[in-house]
């Protein structure tokens, strides 16, 4: 890590060459010419920039047994990523050298940073509760598909499978509410000192830990609990919850940045809420302005000519196969020296229907303070226009639940419409005297709404998420018009 902190381009470049090399002779390199690519400008002319659907086919060759078609050694594994509460599936594929190389170094790396950082940390004497998704073989083909953190507990080295509950049979199972009975069995006597997992699932099921213990709080239950690894979804949402689920001054929380496509960021430093962006897992970085965006005609640049604050689109190109593939999600650089991010949200989950370019980070700045100043806490939540009808002037909706409610909801929707007009000029403009934009409209969700849908619409655990913002009003309405 100090290498590639104090060489960050270099070792940016070097990477890419070795990805190159590695599958000039694969079908991608033959047809986009890696032989003849000897520098970063003979790469952006070679290879364009390819969003999921782009390369469907090729992965699909790949799942049905066909091999060396995007990366030189064979594929089996495929990191089935539904991202949000939409049908569809993406099946990304996951090498050998990704498990090793970028996924199980990411571990190694997020466990020393943490002991580096806190000398008396004792997690290692006790057992990581994971809570990962489900895994299920793709027939025929030998070739396997599942979510991204089924693959890795599958996979996992014998020292890690020691050091983790609930055992794997119980990891892997896919049915979700038997699942979670079944992990608690396996660890209310056991000596949990670290959990590792998405927020809005692994709150799920301390919650559930409770209910069957009586206890008031987790430490009640697991009084060596130190630290709390999670990803996959902002943690703003959740702080409040987990602060009095855990009521402990000096609890750790290490956010990391991981994704079916690659391990990318680590929460560096105790207390902070900045990720090192990892520089070598092999993966290779571009960005995409996002003032700029233009999906598959963006024009994207290289790390050295990032500066802060500015949202970017994340382009990858990776150990598995993904050439300068968009991804989907967007950070900003919070610092140069190192480069550390925050991730801002999603290329395609933002309100943009007045001209008022609202993200998640955005939204959820505002939100938390808005709960700060009036004491409320919140479960889950979604935001969707209202559009403009005939002299009715448009606005935003926020569906919310609470688990602890305001007492004064208008109170709370002026602080978060205040905020949000102080963290974005655009949406300011909108909302001045009320000429494009009302101010927003919170609907107060009834209990278990979230949950109740995602059960219903069988989408509960692994990776599913909920949409934050959408630019139109379906899942919205979705939740509204649902009868349970």
């Amino acid at each position: 890590m100090e290498f590639f902190l104090k060489y960050p381009i270099e070792v940016q470049y070097e990477l890419l060459n070795r990805l190159i090399k590695t599958a000039k002779n694969t079908e991608v390199g033959h047809k986009f010419h890696f032989s003849e690519i000897t520098d970063y400008e003979s790469f952006v002319k070679s290879i364009p920039i390819r969003k999921y659907e782009t390369i469907e086919h090729e992965i699909e060759k790949t799942r049905k047994g066909k091999q060396n078609i995007f990366w030189n050694t064979e594929i089996k594994w495929f990191a089935r990523s539904s991202g949000t509460t939409n049908a569809k599936s993406k099946f990304i594929p996951v090498s050998v050298e990704s498990l090793e190389n970028c996924h199980y170094k990411a571990v190694r790396d997020m466990l020393s940073i943490y002991v580096c950082n806190n000398e008396n940390a004792r997690m290692f004497a006790g057992k990581n509760l994971r809570l990962g998704g489900s895994s299920e073989s793709y027939e025929d083909n030998n070739t396997y598909f599942g979510d991204l953190s089924a693959i890795i507990i599958e996979n996992l080295p014998l020292w890690a499978e020691f050091s983790s509950v609930p055992k794997q049979e119980i990891a892997l199972m896919s049915g979700w509410e038997t699942k979670m009975d079944k992990i608690i069995d396996d660890t209310l006597d056991k000596d949990v000192t670290s959990l590792a997992g998405v927020p809005s699932w692994m709150l799920v099921l301390l919650n559930r830990v409770l209910e069957r213990t009586g206890k008031q709080n987790i430490l009640e239950v697991w009084p060596n609990l130190e630290v709390y690894f999670h990803g996959g979804v902002n943690f703003t949402p959740y702080k409040e919850q987990y602060k009095k689920m855990i009521p402990k001054a000096d609890f750790k929380y290490y956010e990391i940045y991981n994704a079916s496509e690659g391990f990318f960021g680590i929460q560096d430093q105790n207390y902070s809420d900045e990720l090192l962006l990892m520089l070598d897992y092999g993966i290779f970085y571009e960005f995409i302005d996002m003032e700029e965006f233009e999906e598959e005609n963006s024009i994207a640049i290289p790390l050295e000519k990032v500066e802060l604050g500015k949202n970017y689109a994340l382009v990858i190109t990776t150990n598995a196969g993904l050439w300068r593939y968009l991804i989907g999600d967007t950070i900003k650089f919070t610092c140069l020296k190192p480069y550390r991010i925050k991730i801002t949200g999603r290329t395609k989950h933002f309100i943009n229907a007045f001209g008022e370019e609202l993200i998640i980070d955005n939204a959820e700045t505002a939100l938390e303070i808005a709960c700060k100043k009036t004491n409320a806490t919140i479960l889950e939540y979604t935001v969707a226009p209202i559009f403009m009808e005939g002299n009715k002037k448009g606005s935003h909706e926020w569906l919310i639940e609470f688990s602890k409610k305001p007492t004064d909801i208008s109170f709370f929707t002026e602080i978060l419409d205040t905020n949000l007009k102080a963290i974005n000029s655009d949406y300011e403009a909108k909302r001045y005297l009320n000429i494009t934009l009302e101010i927003p409209k919170i609907t107060i969700a009834e209990d278990g709404l979230f949950y109740k849908w995602l059960k219903k619409n069988n989408k509960l655990g692994g990776q599913h998420k909920i949409v934050r913002l959408a630019n139109n009003r379906d899942f919205m309405d979705a939740l509204l018009s649902t009868n349970f």
